[in-house]
């Protein structure tokens, strides 16, 4: 899934990058939002952008997140190794790239845990939404798709 607007996510800078994102390159919502922070980073590298969709994606690379996990719900990780997710993906990205502001209501315990229980239910519905099958069928197809890869190789 390597696509002119994602070149840049081969090409990662492999010292100046402060958070890697973990998205869905095949969720049409994912890519608006992966879109809007490649134009706030402006090539600077502070975000390493990681479609899982890709078929070679791999989760020793990425903190050890799984497809299935990734798919399930929205992934970063650190630099030193650490793994983020949910709202705080959303929170640590937009400090990194100047505008902490957007998100910083949600280190409110209140406003936190509201945001949290709505990102749940976003996570959930999302395959839904964007008209996409369940998780379960996309791993599945997914699994068959790069056991075929694999015995290609062969």
């Amino acid at each position: 899934m390597n696509s002119p607007i994602f070149e840049s996510e081969n090409k990662t800078h492999q010292t100046s990058w402060q958070i890697k994102l973990l998205y869905d390159g095949e969720c049409p919502l994912c890519l608006r939002e992966v879109r809007f922070l490649q134009k706030r980073d402006a090539g600077r590298g502070l975000v390493a952008f990681v479609d899982i969709a890709d078929d070679d994606y791999s989760p020793d690379e990425n903190g050890g997140v799984d497809y299935e996990a990734a798919m399930g719900r929205i992934h970063a990780v650190l630099p030193d190794g650490t793994v983020v997710k949910n709202v705080e993906v959303f929170r640590r990205i937009y400090e990194v790239l100047g505008m902490g502001w957007v998100y910083a209501l949600t280190k409110s315990p209140i406003v936190g845990a509201i945001a949290e229980r709505i990102y749940e239910i976003w996570a959930r519905l999302r395959l839904f939404l964007t008209g996409r099958p369940n998780l379960e069928t996309i791993v599945a197809e997914r699994s068959q798709r790069c056991r075929l890869n694999t015995s290609d190789e062969w």
